[in-house]
This record gives C-alpha cells, structure tokens and sequence, in this order.
C-alpha cells in the first residue's frame, strides 16, 4: 500500500491531473481530425496558366534579296528539346552557308523541309511547342496559321499529375540525346565540303562515326571508314540517269552568265616572263614562315592595279539600267574578286582596297577570303562590289583562256599556269625561262582593244621588272 501511494505522488508530480472534461475534448478533437480525409486548399497557391503552343518559326533572309535556301542538314528533328540559340539547321544560299539558331525554348514538333530542298524565305521553317505565357503579337502570329492551341485543364488532382508526368519523363530519356536532340541524328554532323567528299566517295554519312566536336564528321573518319570498308565486296551496280536540280551556287552561277551574254567580249592574252618575279618571290620566302610563303597572285593583283592608276577605265562599272542613257561610274577603290573552287562550286570572294595594301597585307587577305570560301564561311560583305575580276586557273591547269566578264564591271583576267619552257637570251643563246599567260576580257561597249592592251602590257612589265616597283609603289 505505501508503495503504491508513492507511485502515485511521483505521476502527479511529473504530470498534471487532467479533468475528465479536457481529457473527453482532447480525445474527441484528435479522433475528429483523424476522421478527415487530407487535403491541400489550392487556393493558398498561385500560378500561371501554363499553355502548350506549337509556334511556326519562319525563316528570315539571311542576305541581301535571298528568296530561298537550300537545307544542308538538320541538327534537330521532331520531338527533340532545344533551347534559346541552341542550332536547328544548316543552310545554303546561293552563295554563303549559315546555321539557323533557335529563338525560343521548346520542343520540336514538324519540320517543313528534308535535307536538299529548297526552303522559302518568310516561310514556314519548322514548328515549336513553345510551352509559355504568349504575348499578344504570338497569338495573333498563332492565329493567322491556324495552329492548334490547348489547355491543361484547371482542375486536376496532384496525384493525378504526377503519375502523368512521370512516364512522359521517362520516354524522352529514351529518345533524346544532348540537349534534346535525337540520339541516332547526332551521327549527321558534317560541314559541306565533308559531305560533298562522302558524297564523292558514296558512303552515307549516317554510317561514320565521327571524332569531332558533338559528334561532328571529319575528314579523317570518312578516310578511315572507306579504308575499313573497302575488304568487304561491293556488288556492282548499273548506272542510270539522274536529275537533279540546280544547287544554290549553280543557279546564281546561271543567272549571272546568261546576263553575261549580252555583253560583247573583247580577247587579248599575252605572255609574261616570271623570271624576276621568281627570283624575288625566292628572295623574300627565305625569311618567311612556312604557311606565309608568297605566291604570285598577290603580285598579280598589285601590278594590276598599279597599272589601273594609269588605265582608270578597267576598274569601271558600266550602269545600264537606262539603254539610253548608260554610264560609266570609275571606282576608287580597287577592290578586286579573286574565283576560288569550292565543294559547293565557283565563289568569288573580294580582296578589298589593293591599291593602298602592301603585297604582304593582299597575300592575308587572299588567304583568309579563300579559307572561309572553302568552309562555306563567307558572308554577304565578303561578296559585295567587286571592281574587277581576277581568275586564277592556272592553279589548275591551262594556259590562255577566255574569262567571261560579270556584270557591272568591264574587265577579267585570266590567269594561266606557269610553266619552263625553252627561250633565247640577248646574244641568241637557248636558255631555260618561266612563262605564264594572262588573258584579258573586256566589254568592247566602253573599252576598246588598244586601252586593253596598254593596260595588259603595263601589268607585264610590272611583273618583268621587281626593282621597277620601288618607283611605283606608293
């Protein structure tokens, strides 16, 4: 009994006696929130009203007056995720390549176009699920095209949502690679002059694994993917006609042409001994890095125009528009297209200002023009305003040619390949000398033969006589 008493005392003291009124309240109130089912109260939330919107992107000009772009190839395709500025596309115009960027966040939904066709400027390019608050000007845009819209409903139980999205996640981890693109696309990645090699070598490039950057295709991955292939036996297959369309390049090329044969072509070529030249060239490498050696070209273009200073005439532009009217307009400047052989075909760079540039500082130039001509990496400035026009051949062969004149201007050379050939010195005696010959076009409108040929010689003399450069040069 005492033992009892004093358990009693110590509960009492470390825990107050409750009433049977507040124990019967607490009770009833713990087993009336049990009763409840839980709930979140929406309300003491606030969001935005999400809406999925699929969104045309159109394609914008990405020069002056381009109309449409040849597609090169797609970096993305239908249900991959891309981000602001992330790469869509690769596109040619008629005479530079561009890569199309993203401006939204979204996810892929159409595209418009395959590889090779012809994409319309201002049209439709692909369509964008943009999945954001839309401004007044996009739903305006949406409307116009007749894109579908669509809601998520209002009310809808968070369980609900969660077991929705779960799969949706789950199913493009299987489908995407980086950043939202298709997995199996990645292996796509070339630049044009890759791709026009894999198309002479007729392999598919979905084939190649490549070893550059996000999966890019080199060079060296085509070789190497030939060289492993090439045990195994090709079945022969018959030859058949083919047609195709014009590229880019080659329409341009057509249209510039055709115009060209309204114009009555003056001929006169020459021969020019590139012995002191040589020489000189030979002189002045020897100080040089390998990659800067100099070659003729730059030489050529300056005598050229050295010898303009005297012949203005040649460095014209003749302005048509009214045959009643024509009129000469002499540039200034000497700024001068160089043709440069590319994968995608002829382009005609412009080296600018030859006339107050060192040879050192027109040999930079060429080789950078040239450089990006070859990467399809030119923009419209690098094409714009070509006073006159040199073509250099002979790094390919030949020897006179006949170069057709590209309209405003009303003159072309023709440079052709230098060569040994046998010759006789002053006292008759047979020597070894170089040669190469220039052959010159002029429009026979505005230049006459003897203006051409003043200028022609001039520039041999130049290019026979280095020491004489001393005097000339400014």
């Amino acid at each position: 009994m005492y033992l009892a008493l004093c358990r009693f005392a110590i509960f009492s003291i470390t825990r107050p006696i409750t009433s049977s009124f507040e124990m019967a309240a607490s009770c009833s109130t713990r087993l009336f929130w049990r009763q409840q089912p839980r709930f979140i109260n929406h309300r003491l939330f606030h969001t935005t009203r999400r809406r999925d919107v699929v969104k045309p992107f159109l394609l914008a000009d990405i020069g002056e007056g381009t109309r449409e772009c040849q597609i090169i190839q797609w970096f993305v395709q239908p249900g991959a995720r891309v981000e602001q500025f992330d790469k869509l596309c690769e596109v040619q115009s008629d005479k530079t390549a561009s890569d199309i960027t993203s401006p939204f966040d979204g996810v892929i939904k159409k595209l418009y176009y395959e590889a090779d066709d012809m994409a319309l400027v201002g049209k439709p390019l692909l369509d964008i699920d943009i999945q954001s608050d839309i401004s007044p000007e996009d739903e305006a845009l949406i409307e116009s095209s007749g894109s579908e819209k669509s809601e998520v409903p209002q009310k809808e139980a968070p369980q609900h949502q969660t077991t929705q999205q779960e799969p949706q996640s789950a199913e493009r981890e299987e489908v995407q690679g980086p950043l939202g693109k298709i997995r199996h696309h990645d292996k796509g990645l070339a630049t044009p002059a890759v791709r026009h090699l894999i198309k002479e070598l007729n392999v598919k490039v979905e084939d190649i694994d490549g070893s550059g950057k996000d999966g890019r295709v080199l060079k060296e991955d085509v070789h190497r993917h030939v060289s492993q292939g090439s045990q195994k036996p090709v079945q022969q297959e018959i030859a058949k006609d083919q047609k195709k369309p014009l590229t880019p390049v080659q329409t341009a090329m057509f249209k510039t042409m055709t115009r060209s044969l309204t114009i009555p072509h003056f001929l006169y070529s020459s021969t020019v001994d590139t012995g002191s030249l040589n020489r000189f060239r030979v002189k002045i490498n020897s100080t040089r890095e390998a990659g800067n050696k100099l070659t003729p070209l730059p030489f050529i273009l300056k005598a050229i125009s050295m010898a303009m200073g005297r012949h203005p005439l040649l460095n014209a532009w003749l302005d048509t528009s009214d045959p009643k009217k024509p009129e000469l307009s002499y540039k200034a400047s000497h700024d001068f297209g160089i043709a440069v052989d590319t994968p995608s075909g002829l382009l005609v760079p412009v080296v600018r200002n030859v006339e107050s540039q060192s040879v050192a500082s027109i040999a930079e130039q060429i080789k950078v023009v040239s450089s990006k001509a070859r990467e399809g990496k030119l923009g419209p400035k690098d094409l714009q305003g070509p006073t006159f026009s040199v073509s250099n051949i002979g790094s390919i062969g030949g020897g006179v040619v006949a170069p057709i004149i590209v309209e405003p201007q009303v003159a072309i050379v023709g440079v052709g390949r230098a060569k040994v050939v046998p010759g006789f010195d002053e006292q008759g005696n047979v020597v070894k000398k170089e040669e190469m010959v220039l052959s010159w076009s002029a429009d026979h409108r505005v230049v006459d033969g003897a203006e051409c040929a003043r200028c022609a010689e001039r520039v041999n003399w130049y290019l026979q006589n280095m020491e004489a450069w001393v005097l000339e040069m400014k």
